[in-house]
């Protein structure tokens, strides 16, 4: 069992919560996630590592509560366990990698965070700081009640600009936009990190794809299964059908089908979907497990 040992609500539907989970802390990097399950009827909820302590052997996870899984994770309390707490899976990010340091040092690197996606993105920015790496990070929610993790990330981060669709803090507007007017107040960036809502993804690429921008996502709103099995983060990528889950969750923003993602998700969600995907999609449906031809 692995055991809750801080929970915080961070703002509506958003929970923070620190478990006791030793040998995932003592191995994941930036970019990884774990499986969370709370029991045996329990669903498996990926979730991207928020942070880690070593020495206290713990993992912050933070989450929204979107199904009944996850709202039945809003009500677990400090004491209570999780039977499942798998990790670290994934690949880490490629920018918190040591023999990627002295590249990564040469990059002028922005972050953007959209909603929950500022969770994910903490860590990289955290460890980067510690590695002497400079960065800009745009946070971004719908209004400033969604707003979460300002301080924390004020201190890890060289720039941080914070907005809202509404106006209600920071600068009004979308993380795009607050790019464009640091690049149009002459800031320049060669390297961009955007991690949130699909359609939020989306419209970062193709304002970084003009701007001659790199630009790195994270497929992980994707997932279900989070081992490749289930077929449900199966995403064409450039020319190449990949697996969210154990190919990433980071992926080249540019060769990312996102329309054909969004679409796959929503069809995703109904049994007749699911069977149409397999259908269609044939042995490169699901490709974790290396026997069954989706890994081709």
């Amino acid at each position: 069992m692995y055991p809750i040992v801080k929970k915080e609500k961070l703002a509506d539907k958003i929970f923070l919560m620190d478990v006791k989970a030793p040998r995932v802390a003592d191995n994941c990097l930036p970019g990884q996630f774990i499986i969370a399950k709370i029991d045996e009827v329990g669903e498996r909820i990926p979730l991207t590592i928020c942070d880690y302590d070593r020495e206290a052997g713990t993992i912050t996870i933070v989450f929204q509560t979107v199904g009944a899984s996850t709202e039945r994770m809003s009500h677990l309390a400090v004491g209570d366990a999780f039977m499942d707490f798998v990790g670290p899976l994934g690949q880490p990010s490629e920018l918190c990698v040591e023999e990627n340091l002295e590249e990564t040092k040469k990059k002028k690197i922005v972050f953007i965070a959209g909603g929950v996606g500022t969770a994910p993105i903490y860590p990289q920015v955290k460890w980067l700081k510690e590695h002497g790496v400079e960065t800009t990070v745009i946070m971004g929610s719908r209004t400033k009640d969604l707003l979460f993790y300002v301080d924390e990330m004020r201190e890890v981060a060289t720039q941080l600009c914070v907005t809202t669709d509404d106006g209600s803090y920071g600068f009004h507007g979308m993380g795009t936009n607050q790019l464009q007017a640091l690049v149009d107040e002459g800031q320049e960036f060669n390297w961009c990190v955007a991690i949130g809502p699909m359609i939020m993804m989306k419209f970062v690429c193709k304002l970084t794809k003009e701007l001659g921008i790199p630009t790195i996502v994270s497929m992980n709103p994707i997932m279900v299964d989070g081992t490749g099995m289930c077929g449900a983060c199966r995403l064409v990528v450039g020319d190449q059908v990949k697996f969210a889950c154990v190919d990433g969750p980071e992926f080249d923003g540019h060769l990312v089908d996102f329309d054909q993602a969004m679409s796959r998700q929503q069809q995703y969600k109904t049994e007749e979907g699911r069977a149409m995907l397999a259908l269609q999609e044939g042995d490169t449906h699901h490709g974790g497990c290396g026997h069954c031809g989706g890994d081709k």
